[in-house]
């Protein structure tokens, strides 16, 4: 720790720790938030050198949209297999098969999969950009749990890719009634990469940013969290008069883990990794970004 404070003050650095981090992590981290506010934070921080607690593609849009900034990913082993499960040529087919449809990606993909589409969102923020769209047919990749959320609740035609979360796919509609039997008080959040059936079944469908607001400004004391486990302990820090409880064991994200105190003194001492994007891709990728804020 000792180390970690000195070569901070050196490099001028900060530390930001996504909400799935483990605990020491985001102990140790200047902020902790989900992937857009950190990146949106990176932007505005004055620092020389960003260390990025999360995995590959939160990375690169904070390089995005801090590109004077350096961004260090402490371990390249950090990927997103969601947005993993798409490529730039499977948008292009999409758009080819689709010409009249608008492109929106959501903020896990990659940058190249970002500098195809018109528009990125978050999960808080999808129907709000679909509903400022004026096409009535949309592409939305990569995740196909949340494409169909948006179908449901948007009137829109979705075109989706079938893509997911392993950790969110995997919760099955018996976990939802094992925690109901379980904890019957309890307010049941479940975010929208989830299955269908779960998320129907969910009293509020949030995102990780919603989830932190619910829990801190909903009366009600108990919380089954359906996300990723990581979060559980962000929202006791912050709420230790109220307690959270995990939707299902399922909720685990190996790659998230992968970040450890040793890994950030590393990437500080060497700076590098590095996350870096093509100046090309970046315009591109910036500018659908950039429309996302516009639209909301």
């Amino acid at each position: 720790m000792e180390e970690l404070r000195e070569l901070k003050r050196r490099r001028q650095a900060i530390i930001l720790a996504h909400n799935y981090q483990p605990p020491a992590i985001q102990d140790l981290a200047d902020h902790v938030g989900d992937s857009l506010e950190l990146s949106l934070l990176a932007a505005r921080a004055d620092a020389e050198v960003i260390v990025f607690c999360g995995v590959d593609f939160m990375a690169e849009a904070a390089a995005l949209l801090a590109p004077d900034k350096l961004v260090l990913l402490p371990d390249l082993r950090a990927r997103c297999s969601l947005a993993d499960m798409i490529t730039p040529e499977d948008v292009r087919a999409l758009r080819a098969m689709h010409p009249r449809a608008a492109v929106l990606s959501y903020i896990n993909s990659s940058a190249a999969v970002k500098a195809e589409s018109d528009a990125t969102v978050t999960s808080s923020n999808a129907l709000r950009v679909l509903e400022a769209l004026p096409n009535e047919e949309v592409i939305f990749v990569p995740d196909g749990n949340l494409g169909r959320y948006l179908a449901a609740h948007s009137g829109r035609r979705i075109i989706t890719w079938d893509g997911y979360c392993r950790a969110h796919h995997e919760v099955r509609v018996d976990d939802v009634r094992t925690a109901r039997r379980l904890h019957p008080q309890a307010v049941l959040m479940a975010h929208p990469e989830v299955r269908p059936e779960v998320a129907a079944r969910a009293d509020l469908v949030l995102g990780t940013g919603g989830m932190v607001r619910a829990a801190r400004e909903r009366a009600e004391v108990e919380f089954i969290v359906g996300t990723e486990a990581g979060l559980l302990h962000r929202l006791t820090e912050e709420n230790p008069e109220k307690r959270f409880y995990p939707l299902s064991p399922s909720l685990w994200c190996q790659t998230m883990k992968y970040t450890t105190p040793d890994r950030i003194v590393a990437c500080l001492r060497e700076l590098e990794p590095r996350a870096q994007v093509p100046p090309g891709v970046a315009a591109r990728a910036r500018r659908a970004v950039e429309r996302m804020v516009e639209l909301t």
